[in-house]
């Protein structure tokens, strides 16, 4: 019989009942920094976080912060091997459990694999008290660090925070939605210390609570939690399977139940730092934004709904947590490592024939999924081509997030099984190498998209295309033109980025009409070397800057899928439409240059960036890190 009481030591030996545990800890492994010196919420904190994780550093814990007496950190989860070492001990057995909710089967395979979950579970079940922590004392939003990241940011934003809501069909907190969803605390219209904004998408789950209660006509009471122990912000962020609850989760990961409390009629987590509660009303929206977001550019101002804020409670010695959003990658990549560290298992679980699928962070996440497929059906002609692999394309666009994807590339695991969808160039290559423009490009028109993203046609509004490969080799892929290659005038600059792809540098970007008729004109003029010059290279990209595209893989990511709608921006050399499938013969061409509508890049205060770099002089508190 297996001890299950040594079982338990052993799951749950590192459990931290607060965020001061966790930075106690890691302080002590020589894994966090504190900068002792005053720092400026405005800008200045950002810059310096943004700093620290760029040179791979340690956690940050600012002591002393410019108009708050609440110290601050962030870059908690910087690093992959960081979060891990925060949950050690919990790990291994949450991996085990999300499998075995995505596939109960597992237990058949590997019984003695999973002799401690029942008890596990046991242990990861809420827990409410009559009183905790987070109850010892009452702020204002303004008493809280106004972290503001980029310099054209509508206000403060909490950028770290557990949004809890209750189903109004279901209520209680096994019903519960706990999301990261964004929260400006200052700016624009709202009402100091008594109005905040709530920034969502259509699909979340505190989405779907809060259409119950406008139907209802009644308000919806939101707590959103700041800071406790780490697992219950990786919770918030968590695209756990249907069933398995955050705070559950949270109690799971940490090591330690879920403790909550009851004030006021609202739900308090009795370990965060803060709690900010109040209500949602039908129908009240005001203008949020811009905001700095994942995609690298500004999210821009539109109305979102409005919280009213009852009370701000915070536990004695409350600590407040931030991270910075921006172009990846950045913290929230790390973020996006540890979910697939412990959920990346059962996604094929949830669709048949997907092996593996992977939103690239260096094109902003959303934008361009990697997948590999089964490809089994039986052909019935001569030549392999996409058939299972489309099946499975259409089951990705309708699995959660991944249904906000612009660019789905997919192809068959059979044509190589060494392919990994994190080997983006070579996946790539794979791709390009087997390509059939004529046949493989399936376009989605008038659908929603990322919220965030502005290269579509409105808000949450734009198309999708899958390009599936599968089969024999088409073609051999050029590193280098031919020396007699030339261009019209307009197009001064064209580099070789990778293996099969072309950047060109073309003239700043005018209206739709004009650059429709212009880039069809280059359309043409390419048609006639096709087959002598550009056989090799299937892929060309058309960018304000052909050198910073050619400059890293990274960079031909992030312009290529964050800056073209693929109904508007993909044309093609010699492209043709035949009974409404659009194709081409040659070259697929895909317009990423900045458009009047887009947003504006995120860009750096330069005179915030001096006053950061006196912070790495000897003597100051991150000289050696920075």
């Amino acid at each position: 019989m297996p001890n299950f009481e040594a079982i338990s030591y052993y799951i749950y030996l590192v459990a931290y009942k607060s965020l001061k545990d966790c930075i106690t800890d890691l302080e002590h492994k020589g894994l966090l920094v504190r900068v002792k010196e005053e720092v400026d919420p405005y800008l200045e904190m950002a810059a310096i976080h943004l700093r620290v994780f760029e040179s791979g550093g340690p956690a940050i814990f600012y002591e002393n912060v410019k108009g708050s007496k609440f110290p601050a950190v962030s870059n908690l989860f910087g690093t992959l091997e960081r979060s891990k070492f925060i949950f050690r001990d919990t790990l291994e057995k949450v991996q085990k459990m999300v499998l075995l909710k995505g596939d109960p089967m597992q237990v058949l395979k590997s019984p003695l694999s999973y002799l401690d979950m029942p008890f596990a579970g046991l242990k990861a079940l809420p827990r409410k008290v009559s009183v905790g922590p987070i109850t010892f004392g009452e702020v204002s939003i303004g008493d809280i660090p106004q972290i503001q990241s980029w310099p054209m940011d509508g206000g403060a934003f909490v950028t770290l925070p557990q949004v809890y809501t209750e189903d109004p069909d279901k209520p209680g907190v096994m019903g519960s939605n706990i999301g990261m969803y964004r929260i400006q605390l200052s700016g624009n219209d709202y009402i100091k210390d008594e109005e905040i904004g709530l920034h969502y998408q259509l699909h979340r789950g505190i989405g779907v609570h809060q259409t119950k209660y406008n139907a209802l006509g009644q308000p919806m009471k939101v707590s959103i939690f700041v800071g406790g122990p780490p697992a219950h912000s990786v919770a918030a962020v968590m695209p756990l399977p249907e069933g398995l609850s955050e705070v559950v989760f949270a109690g799971a990961l940490g090591g330690r139940r879920f403790r909550y409390t009851i004030k006021d009629g609202y739900v308090l987590s009795a370990d965060a730092d803060f709690v900010i509660c109040g209500e949602v009303y039908p129908g009240e929206n005001k203008p949020e934004g811009p905001f700095g977001d994942h995609l690298g550019y500004y999210s821009l101002k539109h109305d979102f709904p409005l919280m009213k804020v009852h009370k701000v409670f915070h536990r004695k010695g409350a600590i407040w947590p931030f991270t910075v959003v921006g172009r990846p990658p950045q913290e929230d990549t790390s973020f996006g490592a540890l979910i697939h560290e412990i959920t990346g298992p059962i996604i094929p679980n949830e669709i048949p024939g997907l092996h593996e699928v992977h939103a690239v962070d260096a094109a902003g996440v959303h934008p361009l999924l990697l997948a590999i497929g089964s490809e089994r059906y039986t052909p019935y002609y001569n030549e392999r081509r996409p058939q299972e692999i489309l099946t499975i394309a259409n089951h990705i666009l309708g699995f959660n997030q991944m249904s906000l994807a612009k660019y789905l590339f997919i192809i068959a695991r059979e044509d190589n099984p060494t392919i990994k969808t994190h080997e983006e160039e070579a996946y790539l290559k794979h791709v390009l190498e087997r390509v059939d423009w004529t046949r493989d490009l399936h376009f989605q028109t008038k659908t929603t998209i990322d919220t965030l993203d502005y290269s579509g046609t409105g808000l949450n509004s734009g198309s999708k295309v899958v390009i599936a490969a599968a089969g024999e080799k088409k073609r051999e892929l050029s590193v280098r033109l031919l020396s007699d290659f030339d261009l019209p005038e307009e197009y001064p600059l064209v580099k070789v980025v990778m293996p099969g792809v072309l950047a060109i540098s073309g003239p700043k970007y005018d209206n739709e009409t004009t650059e429709t008729e212009r880039i069809e004109k280059l359309a043409d003029y390419l048609k006639n070397k096709w087959t002598t010059q550009l056989e090799g290279f299937p892929l060309i990209v058309i960018a304000d800057d052909s050198e910073f595209v050619a400059e890293r893989l990274g960079n031909f990511l992030w312009v290529t899928f964050t800056r073209s709608n693929p109904s508007h921006d993909v044309y093609g050399v010699d492209s043709f439409v035949e009974h409404k499938h659009w194709g081409c013969r040659g070259s697929l061409i895909i317009d990423a240059r900045i458009k009047p509508h887009h947003a504006p890049p995120l860009i750096k205060d330069a005179e915030v960036e001096k006053k950061v770099d006196k912070l790495g002089i000897k003597g100051a508190s991150l000289y050696g890190i920075i």
